[in-house]
């Protein structure tokens, strides 16, 4: 009989991500660090990847991640003595469209902001650099001189002996089939021989299998397995060396040089769905059916853009499962209701290129708590436990899959999955026009449309079609009155007899406030990042009702329940889906309110961000008087039941008062306007509130510890690094999205987070981080002159002191 053996960090999976986890642990010096791989290391889906490694991504911080491995891969083979098959070739990335190569201008200065060479090329010059190639119908390319490629079973097996010489145990033949759960920890792996394996940390690695094992801890992981198929051609000689990548990213394909071969793949529309479950859990190193009518379309334009292929035999037919996540990000952090269960999964075939990266900053949640750069991108708590349903997921897939390569447009829309998260104004609100976008499984209005052809999303890199119904919305709010759902928020109630000290240690505010205050915080890390955005709002002594992002109800959730300490006597309770809410925005708010029996709501009776009981016809609401969008206004919170109701009470009283509806394009206008910040684009986990802008919700004297205090105080002594600073650009209508370089005196100074059109103000507006350079004060900030870099265009622009709408609040606070 097996006996019982304990580790401090369980690893499952042996396959690129899980090695270099392993590896990393390893060189952070963490004990008992075991790796157990259900049949023989690589033979998951690292076996049969295509190897390219291509630094730049889709985000800052995901290019940060990537860059990693063309630092590690050399030094890794030269540490080890283990061959990495390593070496950077370059790479192409063609545009067939004015469109794509306006995306791919967009993704170059990413690049160059990250120390890459890449740059934007004619086709005269792709064609210089890759002779085969046929050009004629390209405007463009993108070459990154840092692209290449690795073997990845060898880059694994040196990971592996990286891993075992820091003194990292890797088991192969251990497959898991099950772990012991009690409450919020995993306390256990139990071993196919019957052998049981304590543990303080269990990372998921497992890949195809990753959803299963999750379940083994009632735990979700959205993965979902295709078939993913490339060809590999006999010997073609005459190919130069080195061979660069090349993405045909309109054709959908891509193309690498292996040993005088070709490789050909691609992420085609209609990707196949797997079932993990058609074979046994111990099958390895899987080959599936040919099929050649699914692969037809790769080869095609394959043949079109290399015609060097049509004398080329194929030498193999690979179709090898893969695994895709709903968004084509993989999933990556601590699990929603576990203290210590970690994934790292789902990689949408670039799990070799990630590998690296995501390796060490595993490691460092693992041994710090925290991973030291802002994830929220990949985070696994982005996704609720809708995600992860089968159905779900094999509908989505073939967006997935096809997404890789495909257009990233702004406000681009998943097609699939839709309609699963309807408020109760959904029907209300299409009748009157509504286009619905989706996020975190909510369908939102992103404007109203009074035509047929309003209702249609044009995509462009240009002007956006949407702009001028947003436009229509903004103004008539200011004007007037509108309705918006905010049912989406996050909602949670927290009371008990210490529900106050746990707030005041979780919030940078101060929440010691009378009952019906509302009260804006950022939550930080111990870094002083700001982990979450806020309103508290005190409902009585004991018990607090918080509001959060849509986006981020499952984060926040979770970051509350771990960071409750033992001994403190608080419930957390997710209210979202028991409250709706209805945003009545404009000048004619209160008129409209008062007119259903809401009762006395001037100022003195019921003040800016306070929160009171009102009733509204025959439905009992709670109101709260904040204002996203700067104008006069109430919040509307109402269970969900009374919902419809209210709403039809609101619209029927507003029409005499010309209530127009306003969806949430219009919103993210109005609050650029007004210089509120949007955590995930302007604030995270590596922004502080001082860098921010935000030091007035920082209540350093509120006689309580918080998270991150001491972070800010040492700050607060020190010369600050960077400032966010909202900009305003002097350009005609430029489509301003996040990540555009900003300029001072003709160097890089920094970047953009988010902008848009402020329309109330006709004005272009961008919040961005800039350099304090050494002597450098806030004041010498605003007094220089700045340029953005859009697209390869450089226009003026310059940074504002004040918010351009309503500055001083007088409006909100009429």
């Amino acid at each position: 009989m097996a006996k019982d053996e304990r580790a401090r960090v369980v690893i499952v999976g042996g396959g690129a991500v899980g090695l270099s986890v392993a590896y990393h642990l390893g060189k952070r010096s963490i004990d008992r660090v075991l790796l157990l791989e259900r049949n023989q290391l690589t033979s998951g889906t690292t076996w049969h990847a295509a190897g390219i490694i291509g630094p730049l991504r889709a985000s800052m911080n995901l290019t940060k991640l990537a860059i990693y491995a063309s630092e590690l891969f050399g030094k890794l083979e030269e540490e080890t003595g283990q061959s990495t098959g390593y070496r950077q070739t370059g790479g192409l990335w063609l545009a067939q469209t004015e469109e794509r190569l306006s995306e791919l201008k967009r993704i170059a200065a990413m690049g160059v902001m990250n120390g890459l060479d890449a740059k934007v090329i004619s086709p005269h010059e792709t064609a210089a650099r890759l002779p085969l190639l046929h050009t004629e119908d390209l405007a463009g390319a993108l070459w990154v001189a840092e692209d290449g490629q690795a073997n990845p079973v060898d880059l694994s097996m040196a990971y592996a002996k990286g891993a075992r010489s820091a003194g990292v145990e890797i088991r192969e033949g251990a497959a898991v089939v099950g772990l012991e759960r009690s409450g919020d920890v995993i306390e256990a792996v139990r071993l196919q021989d019957g052998s049981r394996i304590a543990c303080d940390f269990v990372i998921n690695c497992a890949g195809l299998w990753a959803r299963e094992l999750a379940a083994l801890a009632r735990a979700d992981v959205p993965v979902q397995a295709a078939e993913h198929m490339y060809l590999v051609t006999e010997p073609v000689a005459g190919l130069p060396t080195p061979f660069p990548i090349v993405r045909d990213l309109d054709g959908g394909i891509y193309l690498k040089e292996d040993a005088g071969k070709l490789l050909l793949g691609g992420f085609e529309a209609n990707a196949k769905p797997w079932d993990i479950g058609s074979v046994a859990p111990s099958a390895s190193f899987l080959m599936l059916a040919e099929d050649w009518d699914h692969i037809e379309p790769f080869l095609a334009a394959g043949l079109h853009r290399l015609p060097i292929l049509e004398r080329a035999g194929v030498q193999q037919f690979m179709n090898g499962p893969e695994s895709f996540t709903p968004d084509t990000r993989q999933v990556m952090g601590k699990t929603p209701g576990l203290d210590n269960y970690f994934v790292a999964a789902g990689f949408n075939s670039i799990g070799i290129v990630s590998s690296a990266g995501v390796g060490r900053v595993m490691a460092d949640w693992i041994a710090d708590g925290d991973p030291g750069i802002d994830l929220w991108e990949v985070d696994i708590r982005r996704f609720d436990a809708s995600a992860s349903v089968p159905a779900f997921l094999r509908e989505r897939l073939g967006e997935a899959v096809h997404n890789q390569f495909d257009m990233h447009w702004p406000l681009k829309q998943h097609r699939t999955g839709r309609n699963l998260r309807q408020t109760p104004f959904h029907a209300g609100l299409a009748a009157e026009g509504a286009v619905f976008g989706c996020l975190a499984g909510w369908e939102r209005p992103l404007w109203f449309s009074g035509t047929g052809e309003e209702s249609m999303i044009r995509h462009s890199f240009a002007e956006q079609s949407w702009w001028p119904q947003a436009a229509r919305e903004a103004n008539a709010m200011a004007e007037g009155l509108a309705l918006i759902d905010f049912t989406p928020f996050g909602k949670f109630m927290i009371e008990g007899s210490d529900s106050k000290q746990f707030l005041q240690r979780m919030c940078a505010a101060n929440i010691d406030v009378d009952a019906s205050q509302v009260v804006y915080s950022a939550m930080l890390n111990e870094r002083g990042g700001i982990e979450a955005d806020v309103t508290v709002t005190r409902l009585a002594e004991k018990r607090f009702f918080i509001v959060s992002a849509a986006a981020t109800r499952i984060r926040d959730g979770a970051r509350l329940q771990s960071l409750r300490q033992e001994d403190e006597r608080v419930s957390i309770i997710d209210v979202t889906s028991g409250h709706a809410v209805l945003g009545v925005m404009g000048p004619r708010s209160r008129e409209l309110l008062t007119s259903l029996g809401a009762g006395d709501l001037s100022s003195a009776a019921f003040p800016f961000a306070t929160s009171h009981e009102i009733e509204i016809g025959s439905v009992k609401v709670r109101a709260a008087r904040i204002s996203f969008v700067g104008e006069l206004g109430w919040e509307l919170y109402v269970p969900w039941e009374f919902a419809a109701d209210l709403y039809q009470l609101v619209r029927r009283a507003g029409e005499a008062l010309g209530l127009v509806h306003a969806g949430m394009l219009a919103v993210d206008s109005c609050r650029l306007e007004k210089a509120y910040r949007h955590w995930g684009h302007d604030i995270g986990p590596e922004d502080s509130p001082l860098e921010a802008g935000l030091g007035f919700a920082v209540a350093f004297d509120k006689g309580n510890d918080f998270i991150g205090r001491d972070a800010l105080l040492r700050q607060r002594e020190q010369s600050p690094r960077r400032h966010l600073v909202l900009f305003q650009v002097e350009a005609d209508a430029p489509l301003l999205l996040h990540d555009e370089p900003i300029l001072r005196d003709g160097r890089i100074a920094g970047r953009t987070t988010s902008g848009g059109i402020g329309f109330r103000t006709g004005l272009p507006l961008c919040f961005g981080y800039v350099a304090l350079d050494e002597g450098m004060t806030l004041s010498d900030i605003y007094a220089m002159p700045y340029e953005i870099e859009i697209a390869g265009e450089r226009h003026p622009m310059t940074a504002r002191r004040r918010a351009p709408y309503d500055p001083g609040g007088a409006r909100m606070k009429a």
